[in-house]
């Protein structure tokens, strides 16, 4: 029996075929190549196509099939992982009515600071453990006050998951944990939040039918199947949202156990089980992928929204022709603390961490006579550690304290040098493991569909490629210069 995961990432989309047998993966495909474009129509602005996604997940699938190493007909079952925040709008005909305003778009930062306030600071807090910020509710409220003949048309909204689903199955459906990661959702009365509904006007019917996480969302329909050149009928049976979705991926599913991962945007992921919150709304709390009533199972996620993205942007200035490989490489080749090269990764919309700040991206102490590409390779790769530390002493000051963080061996987790960096500036050990966002949606719908028994079943043959430990305090200098600049940077 064999399982598919689809993962929407905001720079490809990847689908993996996993046997569920040994839960080895038996082909995986991403596509594009290079990265998806984000539309910035405004500065602080982020957009993507819905219809660019559907295209690239059923070329990522047909990439799979073409392998030849297993047979479409045996798959059984199918998981989606997605970007999360992103706001989709569709109309009575399931017809797309604008794009998608994507987790890092910043537009509708003052919309949310002003809910804050309206609704009551302690009230949000308490009840959706997060302010309305920039998350999905304050979107719809930016396209409801900005765009009210598109509003008007809205039949259903969602999020990226639920979209291609819709387009899989004709049906849509929604979880508590996506209503969570929207800040629709009110934890103390376990409901769709009356407060965020009649504070912004918005009607209930406008929300999808809510399914727990692992369960049928719909079947797969006999034109797609045909495209697809999968069986008719293949039940949907898993949805999560990219960073509940990576934690599942790493068995991280108890309370204490904490994941990371380093694509496009950073993000920190501890598991708690109780209904806790950062009073300044810093770090994030939503429902993670198997949380219950009965059974409370929190994510509590820290996003720096500039990661992978910095690197990039990096690679293009530098007209690099040269691999991330190599980049690494070179970058490996200057000393630790690039000679006093210190990089503020923040240029990709407002920083939760930072309190929804804009400040930017900045370089310090360029010195035009020393500093060579493999400095400013370096100093992006610590300026991005030195983001998690900051991140993660948040998340201390609100009890996570980890004393290892499981991580995928993929994106900049692959390079030496930012592992090295990030194991020594947090301070805390780091098991590499061979996996990725599809993969791990692949066993949850594994989960959905009850192939498995019990996730301990699910993940049975997993286990981590490699342990990296603090080594060095030569990093604690290059970090506290790094979080004095910040600092500074912040009250200007």
């Amino acid at each position: 029996m064999l399982l598919l995961g689809i993962d929407i990432g905001t720079s490809s989309v990847k689908a993996s075929i996993v046997d569920a047998a040994s839960q080895k993966v038996l082909a995986s495909a991403q596509y594009p190549d290079e990265e998806s474009p984000i539309l910035a129509l405004q500065p602080g602005w982020a957009e993507q196509s819905p219809e660019l996604w559907w295209q690239q997940t059923q070329q990522a699938i047909g990439l799979c099939n073409n392998t030849g190493k297993y047979n479409p007909e045996d798959i059984a079952a199918i998981g989606i992982a997605y970007q999360m925040h992103g706001l989709v709008l569709v109309d009575k005909n399931q017809q797309v009515l604008r794009n998608s305003i994507i987790w890092c778009d910043s537009r509708a930062v003052e919309i949310g600071d002003k809910a804050f306030k309206a609704i009551g600071e302690e009230k949000c807090l308490s009840h959706f453990l997060n302010s309305p910020g920039n998350f999905t509710a304050s979107k719809l409220a930016w396209v409801k006050q900005n765009e009210p003949e598109i509003y008007d048309r809205i039949d259903k909204i969602m999020l990226p998951g639920d979209f291609i689903s819709m387009k899989l199955t004709g049906e849509i459906t929604t979880s508590v944990a996506a209503l969570s990661e929207g800040v629709f959702f009110d934890f103390k009365n376990n409901r769709l939040s009356k407060d965020i509904l009649e504070y912004f006007g918005f009607d209930e019917n406008l929300f999808p039918e809510i399914k727990p996480v692992f369960s049928m969302h719909g079947n797969l329909r006999a034109s797609i199947a045909q495209k697809l050149k999968l069986k008719t009928g293949i039940p949907v049976t898993y949805k999560a949202g990219d960073q509940p979705n990576n934690a599942l991926s790493l068995n991280v599913l108890n309370p204490g156990e904490v994941a990371a991962t380093a694509g496009t945007s950073g993000v920190i992921y501890g598991v708690s089980d109780h209904l806790a919150y950062d009073p300044q709304s810093r770090v994030n709390t939503f429902a993670h992928v198997n949380y219950t009533e009965q059974q409370k199972r929190l994510g509590v996620l820290l996003c720096i929204n500039g990661t992978g993205s910095m690197y990039r942007w990096v690679k293009s200035i530098l007209g690099s022709t040269e691999s991330y490989l190599q980049m690494n490489h070179k970058g490996s080749q200057a000393p630790i603390g690039s000679n006093n090269l210190r990089v503020l990764p923040f240029g990709n919309g407002a920083e939760r961490m930072l309190n929804n700040k804009m400040i930017g991206a900045h370089f310090h102490n360029i010195d035009l006579n020393l500093h060579t590409q493999g400095h400013l390779i370096r100093a992006v790769q610590e300026g991005i550690a030195c983001a998690f530390r900051y991140g993660l002493d948040i998340m201390r000051e609100n009890g996570m304290n980890p004393t290892v963080i499981r991580a995928g061996k993929n994106n900049l987790f692959l390079s030496e040098l930012f592992a090295e960096a990030f194991v020594n500036i947090t301070g805390v050990p780091v098991e590499l493991y061979k996996n990725d966002g599809s993969a791990g949606a692949a066993l949850g719908a594994g989960m959905g569909a009850q192939v498995f028994s019990s996730s301990t079943q699910a993940f049975e043959h997993f286990h981590p490629v490699q342990l990296i430990e603090p080594s060095t305090q030569q990093f604690e200098p290059v970090y506290q210069e790094w979080k004095a600049l910040l600092k500074k940077q912040l009250t200007e």
